[in-house]
């Protein structure tokens, strides 16, 4: 939802034109800005009706990762607040699709059986 936000308020616009442009993504920062909260705020209905799933994390992980490198990093581990701030969102949002992707991995000491 935090592209709904992004939308509305105009920031997705600053962030292609400000931010992107600035870092030499110029002059498709604008573009770039709006495909990632676009696959964002498709990605939630996609994820609602079960469709898409694999296609849907790759490119989500691939934001987030790109997001930490060119916003995030800098700004540590920790996040407060709605703001640019530290990675530790992030981490847990490609660990979540990664787990969307693949359900059936497991982790071995998780499944200790009982007697």
């Amino acid at each position: 939802m935090h592209s709904v936000i992004s939308i509305f308020s105009g920031d997705v616009n600053d962030f292609g034109h400000v931010y992107l442009d600035s870092i030499g993504f110029s002059p498709i920062g604008i573009y770039i800005a709006w495909m990632i909260k676009l696959i964002h705020l498709f990605s939630v209905v996609l994820i609602w009706i079960d469709r898409c799933i694999k296609p849907i994390a790759v490119c989500n992980i691939l934001i987030f990762i790109f997001g930490i490198y060119y916003v995030h990093w800098q700004n540590g581990w920790f996040v407060v607040g709605g703001g640019n701030n530290g990675i530790e969102f992030n981490i847990l949002l490609i660990f979540s699709f990664f787990n969307l992707m693949y359900p059936e991995v497991s982790l071995k000491f998780t499944n200790k059986k009982r007697t």
